[in-house]
């Protein structure tokens, strides 16, 4: 496209040979076309990916988002399932003439900012946004989607599915780690978190749980609205929308007064009932080991084993595939610490999150009558785990796939949820406890979800904060051989 500077001079050489008035109409022209086409003339594009090492063109440059309110209508015979609007609050990092969003499927019916009807194009996941003005760096502005239509399924690398799941009785929406833009649009990106309001219409008999707190719930002519706020961070992968016929338990924990907010499956109630009446004893013991609990509510979903083949830890209440196990539980509530409020920079970083979740799981065991995590990390070294579930082969092949790479290097993205990420990272935070003692160790856990709370870190922040947190606490320490061996090495690494 020519600049308009270039087609004023064009303007200006045929000056000899142009009358004046007729000159003057073609300078009037002339200018009024360089403010239309929206507002790239003379404006940078956001770039439509942020380079994410598994991920490239997930996210989208040039702006952060500060919040989505969402508005969705859900008709489960309908042809287009979901129709909503989505407003997305954001601010311009650089002068933009056009920014992205990501949007995979679904029908866009109108895109405004500001107010004002704006351009739009879609290839692919992007939906690419062209203001009628640009955009200056650090302005606020909001921009209003308008579509619909039946979300898809998205498959992941690793095979697993997620986006927009059909259950039995209705549908659960899962993001780890692409799924939330099967939904809705956004920067869906780990390192934009923001906060989230989600109102969602559904019909008589329904429920639709969300992240957060419930602020509203009325029925109107047959439908029934229910209204979730989220007011702490959430990166959109940990972002979740639940519908169905599920029985739900309110209760608080004792001490805290943070309140909990489970909902059940009716195939499932009897049997979830023990464990997850637990929630408020793991939390309280997780204050104790991790610090303060980051967000101002807790609680589960729980859909049927068929529905979903996965448990996730969306941002206040966690969802599973059936009853879950004491020891999910643990794991699932341990990444509100770790994962939810302290989410990676990048899914290369996925050990952060899955190491000190499986970690947690050692320590309860630890704490309340089981092996020690000492005994835990020798046997998993030794390849002496037994799984009731598994044969020995399976144990066998499990215990070697633990060196296949070190959980700070996941060769695809394909792996990023692969053993070495859990256990071997597991291993990584065992190995500084022997190192530094129990107090610094501990003291080390509780500092780094401060320090990094509803914010975004990476494995060098770790490393760094780790050595830093030593060199005080633990002055005869030396961190580089567990980085060297057993964060960055490849191979199995020497025990001592």
């Amino acid at each position: 496209m020519v600049s308009c500077p270039h087609r004023i001079a064009v303007v200006s050489r045929s000056a000899r040979v142009v009358p004046a008035a007729l000159l003057a109409v073609a300078l009037a022209l002339t200018l009024t076309s360089c403010t239309d086409g929206g507002g790239e003339a003379g404006r940078t594009k956001g770039s439509a990916g942020l380079r994410d090492p598994y991920f490239p063109q997930l996210g989208n440059g040039g702006y952060d988002v500060t919040h989505y309110a969402l508005t969705l209508g859900h008709d489960p015979g309908a042809r287009a399932q979901l129709r909503a609007t989505a407003v997305v609050t954001a601010r311009a990092t650089r002068d933009l003439g056009s920014f992205n969003l990501d949007l995979r499927g679904m029908d866009v019916a109108s895109v405004a900012v500001g107010g004002v009807a704006a351009r739009w194009r879609r290839a692919g996941q992007e939906l690419t946004v062209i203001p009628e003005q640009g955009l200056d760096a650090g302005e606020t502005f909001r921009t209003t989607v308008r579509y619909s239509g039946t979300p898809v399924t998205i498959t992941d690398p690793d095979g697993s599915r997620e986006g927009w799941l059909p259950t039995a009785d209705g549908v659960l929406a899962l993001g780890e780690p692409t799924g939330s833009m099967a939904w809705f649009p956004g920067n869906h990106h780990p390192s934009d978190k923001v906060a989230y309001d989600i109102t969602v219409t559904v019909p008589e008999g329904l429920r639709a749980v969300s992240n957060g707190e419930l602020t509203r719930e009325s029925t109107r002519d047959g439908r029934t609205t229910f209204s979730w706020h989220t007011a702490e961070p959430m990166a959109s992968y940990v972002a979740t929308l639940a519908i169905g016929r599920y029985e739900i338990r309110r209760s608080t924990v004792e001490g805290l007064r943070l309140p909990v907010y489970v909902a059940v499956d009716p195939s499932q109630v009897e049997e979830s009932r023990a464990v997850l009446g637990r929630i408020p004893e793991v939390i309280r013991w997780a204050e104790g080991r991790f610090g303060p609990y980051p967000f101002s509510s807790t609680g589960a979903i729980v859909d049927r084993p068929g529905d979903v083949a996965y448990a996730l830890e969306t941002q206040n209440r966690p969802v599973f595939p059936g009853a879950p196990d004491l020891s999910l539980l643990v794991h699932e509530l341990a990444h509100q610490w770790y994962g939810d409020s302290v989410t990676p920079k990048s899914w290369r970083d996925m050990w952060l999150n899955e190491g000190f979740a499986t970690y947690a799981e050692w320590l309860w065991e630890e704490d309340h009558g089981g092996d020690s995590a000492q005994e835990i990390f020798d046997a998993l070294y030794e390849g002496d785990r037994q799984d009731a579930a598994d044969d020995e082969a399976d144990d066998a092949a499990d215990d070697e796939a633990v060196w296949d790479f070190p959980p700070a290097k996941p060769p695809s993205a394909a792996r990023i949820s692969d053993s070495p990420v859990y256990e071997r990272g597991a291993m990584v935070l065992h190995r500084i406890r022997r190192a530094v003692g129990d107090d610094a160790f501990f003291g080390l856990l509780r500092g780094w979800a401060a320090e990094h709370r509803h914010g975004n870190a990476d494995t060098t922040d770790f490393t760094a904060y780790a050595e830093e947190f030593a060199a005080k606490a633990a002055p005869e320490a030396d961190l580089t051989p567990i980085w060297e061996d057993w964060l960055y090495g490849d191979g199995k690494p020497p025990k001592t």
